[in-house]
């Protein structure tokens, strides 16, 4: 499955909306998608959301859209 990650860069400031940044990953559930996220990163994980059907598509669209892969 394909989830969204809304985050801050950094753990030390309080979250702003103006700096939520997104990624996008490949995970079996939401939570082992928290994980990897975690484990490879010093960001702050404001949310996650699973991308299916419409939402897969619209998403996908986007320039932005690149799946975040950790070694």
């Amino acid at each position: 499955m394909i989830y969204k990650v809304l985050y801050q860069p950094t753990e030390i400031r309080n979250p702003q909306r103006e700096l939520t940044q997104a990624l996008y990953l490949e995970a079996n559930s939401s939570v082992a998608a928290r994980a990897l996220v975690e484990q490879n990163t010093e960001y702050n994980v404001e949310s996650i959301q699973e991308l299916t059907g419409n939402f897969l598509e619209y998403e996908q669209k986007s320039p932005n859209f690149k799946l975040t892969e950790f070694n």
